[in-house]
């Protein structure tokens, strides 16, 4: 059931709201159950609305704020009304983490807690330190909109109408049991185009050339079982010679989260896929 107004409700690092134009022609035109393993804030997921779904996200408190949205709406926005866009009460709530009172905290509380620093924090962004602490200064924005009401009752509408099931694991086990017909849309963190630009923050658990390897063998592996598979990474050299069997398009993105401004707008893109287009 398509649900009217479900969008993404988080900014998200590497989102691909810009690339849904490029994305939308390489979709195959029938498939059984849908697989995003890197499911972030979840714009290629809102704008197909499979009505089967495996999505997944090694984030822990992303997994559990999509829970929530699917489980406890009401009581997530009611949770949000109470939060404050001052600088003070934003490093409050931002340094729970860092205290046993997280520990305490319920799941709605932490959901809440996740939007509200993502709406309020400079630019937009999650990152954590080594400890797994969210470490991203206050935003200083006039008027955020932290609470959605419209998104989130329409992202929980999705959610509930549909079977879609929510992982927080490795992502070659949140493709376990793809079979073939499925289609699975892989949306890594990507190759870092140099030594110096490699985000690895959105949780503890970095990603590296051998963890692109063992996806690349993966894709390989989904090929094989006869699914559908789209992935998108950085246009490097790396990535273009390890999926040098499939096709690749490169397309070109806007990237609008980087702590440096300079480093926002548009870059180059791959999109590596298993099949023809007229699938």
């Amino acid at each position: 059931m398509v649900a009217i107004g479900a969008q993404p409700f988080l900014k998200w690092a590497g989102g691909k709201r810009q690339l849904l134009p490029e994305i939308r022609k390489y979709i195959p035109k029938y498939y059984d159950t849908y697989f995003e393993p890197f499911v972030g804030a979840g714009a290629v997921l809102f704008d197909l609305q499979p009505q089967k779904a495996v999505i997944n996200d090694i984030n822990f408190e992303l997994v559990n704020t999509y829970n929530v949205i699917q489980k406890h709406v009401e009581e997530l926005i009611e949770a949000l009304r109470k939060h404050k866009n001052e600088k003070d009460y934003f490093y409050a709530i931002r340094d729970l983490d860092r205290s046993d009172e997280f520990k305490n905290l319920s799941m709605i509380e932490r959901s809440a807690r996740m939007i509200y620093l993502n709406k309020t924090c400079f630019n937009g962004l999650f990152r954590v330190n080594s400890q797994g602490q969210f470490n991203v200064p206050f935003g200083k924005y006039k008027n955020p909109k932290i609470v959605n009401e419209d998104v989130l009752r329409a992202v929980n509408h999705y959610l509930k109408a549909n079977e879609i099931t929510i992982l927080n694991v490795d992502f070659e086990t949140a493709v376990a049991d793809a079979k073939e017909g499925d289609f699975i849309y892989f949306d890594p963190p990507y190759d870092p185009l140099s030594e110096t630009s490699s985000f690895t923050g959105y949780s503890l658990d970095g990603f590296n050339r051998e963890d692109q390897l063992r996806l690349r063998d993966l894709f390989v592996e989904l090929h094989e079982r006869g699914c559908y598979v789209l992935l998108s990474n950085s246009a490097t050299d790396f990535i273009k010679d390890i999926y040098a069997d499939f096709h690749i398009d490169v397309v070109s993105a806007n990237r609008n989260i980087n702590s440096v401004a300079s480093k926002r707008g548009k870059i180059d893109e791959v999109l590596v896929r298993n099949y023809e287009c007229d699938q």
